[in-house]
């Protein structure tokens, strides 16, 4: 009962802190729509085509966030990549454990296609435990025959539920977006009796083999840089094409900062360079 106490205080701190979220620039496109049984968002500015779709899977440690939240980066991604962005709002824990991220995730994805949109036009993109949902559901995609995204992006990504990344420990007090204390009780909320080493929860430890071309950025000195680290490693002893970042002096998902911090916006841009191409 506390915890769940507890959550709902942090969502009504989130609820509020939304509301300081600016409004999207004139002339750009903001539609809520059903994505096959599951809530999203779909932002498009004048610079996105039609048959291009951005997937955008946001953190919150599997507890917190709804797309209204992001609305200042979607547009932003929609922009440089000139696609349209889909932010799900996927099922959160702890009053919708795993798997059903990942399935809302695979579903909205699957609409998608059904709607016409070609995967090679697909990306996705997800920070912290956003970043691990889309390798996660790329993963099960994969597994069930499904044709893959194009590319990816993941920032921050949180890839180990099972929480040992040394990082964890060396930069946990120091970084102030990732409350290290409340990692475990949120591990436990989200999977309940589930192994923490599951593939679907903690793509660190599933084959990757076949993902598409995956761009992993992540902080220097940040709590789940290891998490990053060990990722890009998997997928390249697994032959898919990734690129690894650290930007040094920045903290846990910096990107979400745009407004304010150019290195926020130089993140976004180096997003838009990568996925162009790949769209």
């Amino acid at each position: 009962m506390q915890s769940d106490i507890q959550i709902e205080d942090a969502r009504r701190q989130v609820a509020r802190f939304a509301q300081l979220v600016p409004r999207v620039p004139r002339g750009t496109e903001l539609v809520v729509v059903d994505a096959g049984g599951v809530k999203a968002e779909r932002i498009a500015t004048p610079r996105s085509l039609p048959n291009r779709y951005v997937v955008h899977l946001h953190g919150g440690a599997y507890l917190l966030g709804f797309p209204a939240l992001f609305r200042d980066f979607n547009w932003r991604i929609a922009d440089v990549t000139g696609a349209r962005v889909l932010c799900i709002d996927y099922r959160l824990a702890p009053e919708h454990s795993f798997p059903a991220a990942v399935e809302d995730v695979t579903a909205a994805y699957r609409w998608l296609i059904s709607q016409r949109a070609e995967p090679r036009h697909v990306a996705f993109v997800g920070e912290s435990s956003g970043g691990g949902l889309a390798l996660a559901s790329m993963m099960r995609l994969r597994d069930e025959g499904s044709s893959l995204p194009a590319a990816a992006v993941v920032v921050s990504p949180w890839t180990d539920l099972a929480l040992t990344g040394q990082s964890v420990t060396d930069y946990g007090s120091s970084d102030p977006m990732v409350p290290v204390e409340l990692m475990p009780k949120a591990v436990e909320l989200y999977l309940g009796n589930t192994d923490p080493r599951s593939p679907y929860a903690s793509p660190l430890y599933g084959d990757p083999v076949g993902l598409p071309s995956t761009l992993v950025l992540a902080a220097s000195d940040e709590a789940l840089r290891d998490d990053a680290v060990r990722m890009a490693k998997r997928l390249r002893a697994a032959g898919c094409d990734v690129e690894l970042e650290l930007w040094p002096r920045m903290f846990h998902v910096w990107h979400m900062f745009a407004r304010i911090l150019p290195e926020a916006r130089a993140a976004i841009e180096r997003i838009g360079a990568f996925l162009q191409p790949r769209l």
